[in-house]
């Protein structure tokens, strides 16, 4: 299993002034029994100018009962072949086609509904496809030549059709131009738990370039399972944002990156670090900055696999701050099949579950306990004697089916522990994948995986590549949040070396210890003088008869909510409260909320309290929950 990593919303080359020429064949020609892929229908476009072509794409209008028959390949004047539509003989029966390829194109041909049928008039094309093979292959050849259409009928014998036209389109190369490159390589392709290596980037500006590029970034999000230490080299490296900032690049000049970190996956974990060019000044005919797209040179990515023999990994300690409460499914219960359940948990409120399928179905199987989601204790996690866990048993479509489940807590908590059972793989059947996200207050939260002997961890999800026995815990693998959290999700698939098709398989939630909240508040005072009796606003000072204006901002660094909070400032006598002056808000720059002087009215709830008595200036609030805070601020003067 591999885990690659690249940003989104990267920033392209700005555009040069550039042509296209577009070519045309309108010659009719039957595509029948004769027009087999050993002698197909052949179209040719002669281009008569001498250019570098930057891009290309065709257009194609031909009618043909079952569409999915057809190949169409593309041979340039310099001999390259691109079989740019394959046709998907097994599932699309729709009829005609009217399409043009495109690189940039969001969908791949041949993807449009197996009945749907195109229309028979062009242009312009009534679709735009990406072919099955890049047209970028021909990016920087020259034009001149003749250009070669092959269209045939993979089973000529079945359907029937015509060719009616094709149009070539040619962008030529803009004067100024830079051809930019990138290259990564690893220090060590099979490196130990624990161990050093380096990432080594190179971006390149080939010699033959007319232009010194400008402004030029590349884009490296480093991945999980690789902890960054440092980096060397040409220009400055974030691994906070992944941006290389390399600035210029003249022609036939190399621009060098070395990332060191640290190996953090276990024992045969696959850890894949990709990167791209993501910004130029200047145009690059065989690549765009920043468009994430697979073939162009502007993009490279080096991978290493972690050495060893696997062991179980060692679970971190729950860290709490005060009592735990465990959720235990030996205590509780779960209606077979049932998507949601709610549960009291002591010191901590209601907690809800909630399960959500996607790409697959729930099985029944009486071992497992009937109708899943279902409490069992068949899957025991190598625990005697056995214990019971909620059992998820599905059969999944593809790769992409995933169960998702959601536990909500009604306050956040300091530490949440819990297992997983039978996180493994089966040859040719399935291979699990579990990916654990928590959030506080909206913000995620990233848990430690400890991996089992037949599982590996990256980051925040584990990966089963070996089977495990359903009484055996060596598919266990063991979840430990140390920071807070109000949620969490676990997401249940497959990964890489699944089967297309996985099938049968299933996984098991063992039972969570919850470490119970706790408050923390903290209270801060500052003060800005808002004028004097001299200088007026401009430049005042602190002298007698001066305005000082004061805030008190109490905030729960906790994870509980706070519940009659009350926070009271007593003034000394060198101030005189200003009547009328008190404003409360959620922060100090934010305190705009009237505030009479008195304890009582409709001002004490909005949603704050403020008021003076004697010499004291008190602050309430009845609730404050985790992360949020208080603020009063207030007028005295200088006496």
């Amino acid at each position: 299993m591999t885990l690659a990593c690249l940003a989104a919303g990267l920033v392209a080359a700005p555009l040069q002034a550039q042509t296209t020429t577009t070519y045309s064949n309108t010659a009719s020609g039957a595509i029948n029994g004769t027009t087999t892929c050993a002698a197909p229908l052949v179209r040719n476009f002669t281009v008569a100018a001498s250019y570098v072509v930057a891009d290309v794409d065709i257009g194609v209008l031909a009618s043909h009962t079952w569409r999915g028959d057809l190949r169409l390949t593309l041979q340039s004047p310099a001999g390259t072949r691109v079989q740019l539509v394959n046709g998907d003989t097994d599932n699309l029966s729709g009829d005609n086609f009217n399409v043009r390829l495109d690189d940039d194109a969001s969908q791949t041909v041949n993807t449009d509904g197996n009945t749907v049928t195109h229309s028979t008039s062009a242009p312009p094309y009534q679709n735009q496809f990406r072919p099955n093979a890049a047209l970028s292959a021909f990016n920087g050849q020259n034009g001149a030549g003749t250009w070669r259409l092959e269209i045939c009928d993979q089973f000529p014998s079945s359907d029937n059709g015509s060719f009616t036209r094709a149009d070539l389109y040619l962008t030529s190369m803009p004067a100024n131009y830079a051809d930019l490159s990138l290259t990564k390589t690893v220090s060590y392709a099979s490196p130990a738990f624990g161990a050093s290596v380096n990432f080594v980037l190179s971006v390149t500006n080939a010699g033959g370039s007319p232009l010194t590029a400008t402004g030029v970034t590349v884009q490296d999000s480093l991945p999980a399972g690789f902890s960054f230490t440092g980096a060397s080299g040409f220009g400055s490296y974030s691994s906070g944002t992944g941006v290389w900032t390399v600035g210029s690049i003249a022609p036939g000049t190399t621009r060098t990156l070395t990332i060191s970190g640290t190996v953090t996956a276990t024992s045969g974990a696959t850890v894949t670090n990709n990167a791209e060019v993501s910004a130029s000044s200047a145009y690059d005919a065989d690549s765009t900055p920043g468009n994430g797209a697979a073939g162009e040179d502007d993009g490279a990515a080096a991978s290493f696999t972690v050495s060893g023999t696997r062991t179980a990994g060692i679970a971190p300690a729950l860290t709490c701050p005060a009592l735990t409460t465990i959720h235990d499914w030996d205590s509780v219960s779960w209606s077979a099949s049932a998507t949601s359940g709610s549960y009291a948990l002591t010191g901590i409120g209601t907690m809800t579950f909630g399960i959500a399928i996607s790409g697959g179905s729930f099985l029944s199987n009486a071992t497992y306990g009937g109708q899943s989601p279902t409490r069992q204790n068949a899957v025991t996690g190598g625990l005697s004697p056995a214990q019971y866990s909620l059992f998820q048993l599905v059969d999944f479509t593809s790769q992409a089916g995933t169960v998702t489940t959601t536990m909500t807590l009604p306050t956040a908590v300091p530490g949440v522990q819990f297992r997983l059972f039978d996180v493994d793989y089966s040859s040719g059947q399935f291979a699990d994948r579990v990916t654990v996200t928590g959030s506080f207050n909206g913000t995620a939260v990233y848990p430690v995986l400890t991996n089992g002997v037949t599982n590996y961890v990256i980051g925040n999800s584990a990966y089963g590549d070996v089977l495990s026995a359903d009484t055996s815990a060596n598919g266990t693998v063991t979840v430990t949040f140390n920071a807070p959290v109000d949620s969490i999700t676990i997401e249940y698939g497959s990964h890489a070396i699944a089967p297309a098709n996985p099938g049968q398989q299933g996984m098991a939630i063992h039972d969570i210890s919850f470490c119970r909240p706790v408050g923390n508040l903290a209270i801060a005072k500052t003060s800005s003088i808002v004028s004097d009796p001299v200088n007026g606003t401009t430049n005042p000072k602190a002298i007698p008869g001066a305005t000082l204006r004061y805030c008190l901002l109490v905030a729960n660094n906790g994870s509980s909510t706070a519940t009659g909070v009350v926070a009271a400032d007593p003034l000394p006598p060198t101030v005189t409260y200003v009547p009328g002056s008190l404003r409360s808000g959620t922060d100090c720059a934010g305190a705009t909320t009237a505030e009479d002087d008195n304890a009582s009215g409709a001002d004490e709830s909005d949603p704050f309290g403020a008021s003076f008595a004697a010499t004291t200036i008190s602050a309430t609030a009845p609730t404050l929950a985790p992360a949020a805070a208080i603020a009063v601020a207030f007028n005295v003067t200088l006496n």
